[in-house]
């Protein structure tokens, strides 16, 4: 398990170890310091986390305000026909959750201003207590960062860069970038983008945008692993679970196999 500042200039110079492998955490959950920190640290592990700056200290992530309204609604369906996303049975748990992903489908690649005034008008409707301490504070970041890990960017509000002008693409992950710097007092190096579909959630434009502003490598969300050659501002990553054991193990083995015939 490397660093990931170590493994992309292994990478890059081509001595990388067979089978290495860097662990991620993405959009700056508060889970991500009071869970997962004491655990990498009790085991050594470094890790790297991207974090979404404009959710810090009580922001929401649209998703989750979707989430939660989803989650704690009352009755037997929830009717969201006045903004044209439906009426929804929610009388079992699988329900809830068909629900629930069917909506976020139909929200994710919305205008984000758009996107926003649905999720705003849904949380209304629906009108449940929603937390507003599931993203970290500026302190857990900074907890972060004094125990010996990366903190890279993921823009400020986790917008899909594709279905921004290049002008607002550049400002989401500059100021991203800036604020998470001013936290820390260290460099943002790395950037993962949002959503991290080639081609669908970020496209060339972006690749060239986090070159011009200092960025040494990005992850995307393309299944894979890295090899001597990879294009470094489009690494990709896989992720280690999955929704039964049996999934869990064929899934890291697909993984292995594929770290096997292209690392």
């Amino acid at each position: 398990m490397l660093p990931l500042f170590e493994a992309v200039n292994r990478l890059r110079d081509g001595t990388l170890p067979a089978r290495a492998a860097c662990i991620t955490f993405d959009d700056g959950y508060a889970d991500n310091e009071a869970i997962a920190l004491p655990l990498l640290n009790k085991f050594g592990l470094p890790a790297t986390f991207f974090i979404a700056a404009g959710f810090l200290d009580g922001g929401r992530m649209w998703n989750d305000t979707v989430i939660e309204s989803f989650r704690h609604a009352q009755g037997n369906t929830i009717d969201l026909r006045e903004i044209d996303l439906g009426l929804h049975t929610i009388t079992t748990l699988p329900d809830r959750r068909q629900a629930l992903f069917a909506t976020i489908d139909a929200l994710k690649y919305m205008d984000p201003k758009l996107r926003q005034t649905q999720v705003e008008k849904l949380a209304n409707l629906i009108a449940a207590d929603l937390p507003d301490d599931l993203m970290m504070t500026a302190d857990q970041v900074r907890t972060l960062h004094r125990n010996g890990m990366e903190i890279g960017g993921h823009t400020m509000n986790h917008p899909i860069l594709a279905r921004l002008d290049d002008a607002s693409a550049r400002i989401e992950i500059a100021e991203g970038k800036a604020k998470l710097e001013a936290i820390t007092g260290a460099p943002v190096r790395f950037f993962a983008y949002p959503n991290g579909k080639p081609g669908k959630d970020y496209l060339p434009a972006h690749v060239a945008m986090l070159k011009e502003l200092g960025f040494e490598a990005a992850v995307s969300t393309a299944w894979g692993a890295a090899r001597h050659g990879s294009d470094m501002y489009q690494l990709p990553r896989f992720t280690p679970w999955d929704k039964s054991e049996f999934f869990y193990v064929l899934r890291m083995l697909r993984n292995m196999m594929q770290a096997v015939q292209t690392v």
